[in-house]
């Protein structure tokens, strides 16, 4: 496993396992400049690292809106170069903000293709209590089936190697449900007193412009605000 500390040391096939897409893909990305060159090691072997996995993981989530390769390159053109992978982890929340909740029922194959990666009983038990999937009784030749929220898929896939308890997983998630909605109901009650008196047509360009600025300053409040607690923590117990 590797961390963003850690130097990169995904071969590219299990960088292309990671990510859930083939190596040819990896190579083809590469090649048009996508994703940045490999650490080269011993033996000519190029090694990838978290950065790469994040900036796949946005170009999924820019192919899944619509965008062609050539919006895509432009997209990423414009990005700043030195973005670690909790930067493009938010880009790729944003992006992902604007689509609508799409819950689909797939094979297991599938499911572990869209994951990247084996999927033990113990780790569909996990997904399933985090409300990533929801495993139903199959009877077709590929066996089970299952419906999967693809907007919570990756991000339950790399919880399933976080050193946590599957009781904190699900506090941590009741704790972000409760204070996001609070926030969003009291940014609803600001915005609509703001739009009462306009047209319906400003009322919904506003709403369109809003929800990913909205949903990009939450995500950057909070990464700062978690960082802050975090640092305040590890400076109090001794291990900063």
């Amino acid at each position: 496993m590797t961390t963003e500390a850690e130097e990169p040391t995904l071969t590219i096939d299990e960088l292309a396992a990671r990510a859930g897409v083939t190596v040819r893909t990896v190579r083809f990305y590469s090649s048009k400049g996508l994703l940045p060159p490999p650490v080269i090691g011993a033996r000519r072997v190029g090694h990838y690292g978290p950065g790469h996995v994040a900036r796949l993981a946005l170009i999924e989530e820019l192919q899944q809106q619509g965008m062609t390769l050539a919006a895509i390159e432009r997209y990423l053109g414009q990005l700043p170069p030195d973005l670690t992978p909790h930067d493009l982890a938010i880009h790729r929340a944003v992006v992902a903000s604007w689509a609508p909740d799409l819950v689909e029922t797939v094979s297991r194959r599938e499911l572990e293709r869209r994951a990247g990666r084996p999927l033990a009983p113990e780790d569909i038990e996990r997904l399933t209590a985090m409300s990533v999937v929801v495993h139903e009784d199959g009877d077709g030749d590929d066996g089970d089936t299952f419906r999967v929220d693809s907007g919570l898929l990756r991000l339950g896939v790399q919880l399933l190697d976080v050193p946590l308890s599957q009781d904190a997983i699900l506090a941590a998630r009741k704790v972000l449900t409760e204070h996001s909605r609070a926030a969003a109901h009291e940014l609803a009650q600001l915005f609509r007193g703001e739009v009462a008196e306009r047209d319906a047509r400003d009322v919904k360009s506003l709403s369109a412009h809003m929800h990913p600025l909205v949903v990009q300053a939450l995500l950057t409040t909070f990464q700062r605000s978690l960082r802050e607690e975090l640092s305040e923590w590890l400076r109090g117990s001794g291990a900063g």
